[in-house]
């Protein structure tokens, strides 16, 4: 049975036409999905549903999702990340090829407000779960986190009492009021995911309507173990102090895309 399905030609274009065509007439499409980006179950023969293409530097994964949600897109994607949302997709692990049980490092992002020059300012605090390595090295020089970004173009904070510099061609992918990824510049010019939430993430009413009102999100980074995980946003800017006292904090402030 023909499908209810979107497919843009940015999608056709990386599939083909003849896979794109037998999309659209109910080959190799499940009636019933679970949306890639609100997590809720959808059917494609019922509701309008677009496919969705995460673009590794060697792999791809079709998902779909509740056209009203996304629309058809290509999502390009780092190659390791692209086991997250293999898993967010199915549910499971892909094969990860044999090697050292080194577990790796990822990043948590925890969403906040702050208060700055007596403005409260929406932020997210991305800390690693472990200490992170230069791309190509095997670990040995220590945790690079903080410098990697420094090279990035992230500024170091002594004090959280300033706005951070704006960092050009990095922003923050809102949609449908939900955090979905952080964008760096790619080498073609398109935005890639720097970090992607497995599952969209909600964020507060009150934290929505700042980042709307000043279309800019600021980013703190610090390496693992340094901010921890905080319940309340009066202790989280605490520990964002004392990690700015001991130069273990760097931020960036980033155009909101999305709403």
């Amino acid at each position: 049975m023909p499908r209810m399905l979107d497919v843009s030609e940015d999608v056709r274009a990386e599939i083909g036409d003849a896979e794109a065509d037998r999309l659209l007439v109910g080959d190799n499409t499940p009636g019933s999905y679970d949306c890639t980006s609100c997590r809720t179950p959808g059917d494609s023969e019922q509701e309008r549903t677009s496919t969705v293409l995460f673009v590794g530097d060697e792999t791809a994964v079709l998902a779909f999702a509740h056209a009203s949600c996304i629309p058809s897109q290509v999502v390009q994607v780092a190659e390791e990340q692209l086991q997250g949302a293999v898993r967010s997709i199915t549910g499971s692990d892909a094969e990860r090829p044999e090697g050292p049980s080194t577990e790796q490092a990822v990043l948590g992002v925890t969403s906040g407000l702050v208060l700055i020059d007596d403005e409260l300012h929406p932020a997210l605090v991305v800390e690693p779960t472990g200490a992170i390595a230069r791309p190509g090295t095997d670990g040995s020089r220590g945790d690079e986190f903080l410098q990697l970004l420094l090279e990035q173009g992230f500024h170091p904070v002594r004090r959280v009492d300033g706005m951070p510099p704006v960092l050009r061609g990095w922003s923050i992918l809102l949609a449908m009021g939900r955090l979905h990824a952080v964008l760096q510049p790619g080498t073609g010019g398109a935005p890639v995911a720097w970090w992607q939430a497995h599952a969209p993430l909600q964020v507060t009413e009150g934290w929505r309507t700042a980042a709307n009102k000043s279309q800019t999100v600021l980013v703190f980074a610090a390496p693992a173990g340094a901010i921890g995980q905080q319940p309340r946003e009066d202790l989280l800017r605490d520990a964002l102090d004392k990690a700015a006292a001991a130069g273990l904090l760097v931020a960036a402030a980033m155009p909101l895309a999305g709403t």
